[in-house]
């Protein structure tokens, strides 16, 4: 446990923890995740043994304790903390200081073969995967970054290994949703490879590369341009359409109605990401504004917020959104 004070002579609180060597791994190495709580919320933190010094606004040095709190004791429940995880940290209770990140960060989806878990990092993956959970069609729709489609790749390896489904089908438009690969170089594997690419990626860093050759030469998983759904029913089977804002609403329809007995379907995209031509309209934006209320699907919205990369490429994002909104609006 630990316990805080308040210095008489000085504007000081103090933070002392029962065990040294946690504390020491919360604290991070040379202090490291003291001093990004302290950058990020502007407030002096500072530390001598296992107990930590604060000064600043009370209100925000009341949130750095909930946040090393709520961090410590994931450390006593042997969850390991890494530095990034004090950036989420940082950003969820910032934004909601009533979280508890256990029920988010412990949360495990799945283990990959490097013995790394799989766990959501903010309340909207968390909403989204146990979206995935209960229902049969989840439309997962926000910025690169958010781990939309990594968290439904996992999900469907866990259902793969689990034995609870029998197929993995990973599927994305092709060349700008128009599919046209005629005139580029190669046979179609070659052509449509570069566009599969990362859902290759997703999948390789969960499961070792022999096996996953394995199973797709057995058909177990599919990952196939979103043209080869055509004409199918896919039962037994967790089904991925990734980068579906370039999708027209003809294809997303064929999509939509391949679902069958026994199968989950997880919808992935950026609406304001959509590579269609002008007189193209994007079959995700369609969902967004047709579906929404039907039983069974739900739709989880993710923010800047909720990027789990690099954070330069949170930085990024918020860039480009300021862009966006000066630009003058089109008259009507």
């Amino acid at each position: 446990m630990s316990n805080t004070t308040t210095d008489i002579k000085t504007p000081q609180t103090r933070l002392t923890y029962d065990d040294i060597d946690l504390a020491m791994q919360l604290f991070g190495e040379h202090n490291r995740n003291l001093a990004k709580i302290a950058d990020a919320l502007d407030i002096q933190i500072t530390a001598r043994g296992n107990t930590v010094f604060f000064q600043g606004d009370k209100v925000v040095v009341e949130l750095a304790e909930n946040i090393l709190n709520q961090l410590y004791d994931l450390l006593r429940d042997r969850y390991p903390v890494y530095s990034n995880d004090v950036d989420y940290a940082i950003r969820v209770l910032s934004a909601d200081d009533h979280c508890n990140l256990k029920t988010i960060f412990k949360d495990t989806v799945y283990i990959t073969n490097k013995k790394r878990s799989i766990a959501p990092k903010s309340p909207a993956q968390k909403a989204y995967i146990d979206a995935i959970r209960k229902t049969d069609m989840v439309f997962g729709i926000g910025p690169a970054g958010t781990g939309k489609t990594y968290l439904a790749m996992a999900m469907a390896v866990a259902a793969l290994a689990k034995g609870s489904i029998n197929r993995l089908i990973l599927t994305r438009p092709a060349v700008e949703a128009g599919e046209s690969l005629g005139f580029l170089p190669g046979d179609l594997a070659e052509k449509i490879d570069p566009y599969l690419r990362p859902l290759y990626d997703a999948l390789h860093d969960m499961m070792p590369y022999e096996k996953v050759a394995a199973l797709m030469a057995k058909g177990v998983i599919e990952v196939a341009p979103l043209a080869f759904m055509r004409g199918r029913t896919l039962n037994d089977a967790f089904i991925i359409l990734d980068e579906a804002q370039n999708t027209t609403s003809e294809q997303m329809k064929m999509f939509l109605t391949r679902l069958g007995f026994n199968s989950k379907a997880v919808i992935t995209g950026d609406v304001t990401q959509i590579d269609l031509p002008s007189n193209k309209h994007s079959g995700l934006v369609e969902t967004k504004n047709i579906l929404q209320g039907i039983k069974g699907i739900e739709f989880v919205f993710f923010s800047k917020a909720d990027v789990v990369r690099h954070r330069l490429v949170r930085a990024i994002i918020k860039a480009y959104e300021d862009l966006d909104a000066d630009k003058p609006k089109p008259a009507n």
